[in-house]
């Protein structure tokens, strides 16, 4: 196995269980654990981890942004199952909007299944999932390409997402708290989601509940009386109560 190889699973590793040991990576990976310290040391200098003795746990800096293929491996079931609710609430004809978030490349694919739609997006994914598929007209924002996140930002990318109304805008985030609304790491990335967000009739917000009273960088938006939030399950009765009362939509992947 390559040492990025290695670095991008140790990262998939934390992502998901949010620390990692030392003796234990070597072990699993059969290398010494000198180049295991030495991995975890490269991932501190870029800012996705923190060393700790004998290992090291997950940054959970607000700033720190994944690279899109670490966090298209995290939680791929409860993605799924809300790649298939969100694609249900879509009708054939409809206009969308759809963001560079690591849900969007599996609700691309689940609109494929669609006759007839016109999607615009800053996500390179998605353009090269959806080119030549029949009945789908794909219109790319332009921009600046970000590489982590293979997304167009940048004022570009906002001045075409401006001249189109639609009827659905389909995004991710970061975080999600009932004080502070909708959050992200990236101010670039928040921007164009709160210019989807302005032009289309409902925004439909698809987050697993691990996002849940999360704060983090900057913020995108609250969601508005008619949005839809669409979660892989049922989240405290808290967070149900409060959306009711603001008349938002709760949908969960159980539905």
């Amino acid at each position: 196995m390559l040492a990025i190889e290695r670095k991008n699973e140790i990262l998939s590793i934390l992502q998901k269980e949010q620390r990692v040991l030392v003796a234990e990576l070597s072990t699993r990976y059969q290398v010494t654990e000198e180049t295991i310290r030495r991995d975890l040391e490269k991932l501190e200098k870029e800012g996705f981890v923190k060393k700790t003795y004998g290992g090291a746990v997950l940054n959970k800096n607000s700033t720190i942004d994944m690279p899109l293929k670490i966090r298209e491996k995290t939680n791929r079931k409860e993605k799924q199952k809300i790649a298939q609710t969100v694609a249900s609430l879509i009708e054939d004809g409809e206009s969308i909007m759809l963001d560079s978030s690591s849900t969007s490349l599996m609700i691309a694919q689940e609109l494929k299944k669609k006759k007839k739609l016109t999607v615009i997006t800053n996500s390179v994914e998605v353009l090269i999932e959806l080119s030549g598929c029949e009945g789908i007209k794909v219109i790319s924002t332009g921009g600046t390409l970000r590489d982590s996140s293979l997304s167009l930002v940048g004022k570009m990318a906002q001045d075409v997402l401006e001249k189109y109304y639609v009827d659905k805008a389909i995004l991710s985030c970061k975080g999600i708290d009932l004080a502070k609304g909708v959050t992200d790491s990236h101010e670039m990335e928040a921007d164009v989601k709160n210019c989807m967000h302005n032009c289309a009739r409902t925004t439909i917000l698809a987050a697993d509940t691990s996002k849940l009273e999360h704060v983090f960088f900057v913020k995108v938006m609250d969601l508005s009386e008619g949005d839809i939030l669409v979660l892989d399950k049922t989240p405290k009765k808290e967070w149900v109560d409060c959306l009711e009362k603001r008349g938002i939509r709760l949908i969960t992947g159980a539905e």
